[in-house]
């Protein structure tokens, strides 16, 4: 199982961080969780478009998590010979959330389908609603979902993938709690957004104070990691923006925490498990 972190930055924006995505790979399997801006982008520098992708995850229904997802389904389909019917995973609100922007898309479909005689049908594209609790399949991976702690959005999932006895946890954002501790247990690895609280809070900003009470700290992050036993922690997500060589200050951060292996970095960032 391969994990790239396609897109770590936030809704701040940053030329070198996409927004929030990550792709997993397990054997014939190429997952999309999250869809933030620049994604597409990030998928190309992945060597996995749009159109080689078997399903998208998504965690929660904030807009920095899901910005270009009209641009995953567009591209998909128009780079694509043949129908690709793509199937996207998500909390209660997903469908809506998708039949609006299948309506803002649906002036360019038109285009699109006036001008290619090979383009017959807008995209297809089927919308599931889960929930904790639930499992799925997507090819030969056991997807199962977990409840997480990012109120006042609700709901919010997490999503653990398993394939041929290693598995990896999609946290999303969120701070700790008991349910996402149950999902992670026994995981190979867990991916998490993390915020620094130390340094958000020498910014006097009451929205930028906001994000404190709803987002995993570095420190809670690992400490979550510890609990469930997991053997690799991968941080993304990262407010602020990790500087360049400040790397391993995030990550002793963590170390105080977990003695596993500890894996950040810049978009792109990959590791087999």
């Amino acid at each position: 199982m391969d994990i790239t972190l396609l897109g770590t930055g936030s809704p701040i924006p940053d030329p070198n961080r996409a927004g929030p995505s990550t792709l997993v790979r397990a054997g014939e399997q190429v997952i999309l969780c999250d869809a933030g801006r620049g994604v597409v982008m990030r998928l190309a520098g992945a060597f996995a478009g749009p159109a080689a992708l078997s399903a998208i995850l998504v965690t929660h229904l904030h807009s920095d998590h899901l910005t270009d997802l009209n641009d995953v389904i567009t591209t998909r389909w128009i780079m694509s010979n043949e129908s690709a019917p793509v199937t996207i995973y998500g909390p209660v609100g997903l469908d809506f959330v998708v039949t609006k922007m299948m309506e803002m898309l649906s002036l360019d479909v038109g285009y699109r389908i006036a001008h290619h005689d090979d383009l017959n049908e807008p995209p297809a594209v089927t919308v599931v609603e889960v929930a904790p609790g639930d499992s799925f399949l997507i090819g030969d991976v056991t997807v199962r979902v977990g409840a997480t702690n990012h109120q006042p959005v609700e709901p919010t999932v997490a999503f653990r993938l398993e394939h041929e006895g290693t598995s990896v946890v999609l946290g999303g954002d969120g701070i700790p709690c008991s349910a996402l501790d149950e999902l992670c247990a026994g995981a190979t690895a867990y991916v998490q957004t993390v915020l620094r609280d130390d340094i958000v809070k020498l910014f006097p900003l009451p929205r930028f104070q906001d994000i404190l009470d709803y987002h995993s700290t570095v420190e809670q992050a690992a400490q979550t990691a510890t609990k469930a036993g997991v053997k690799t922690l991968i941080l993304t997500h990262y407010v602020p923006g990790i500087g360049p060589g400040q790397e391993e200050e995030w990550r002793a951060i963590a170390a105080t925490h977990f003695s596993g292996d500890i894996v950040l970095g810049d978009d792109l960032t990959s590791v087999s498990i």
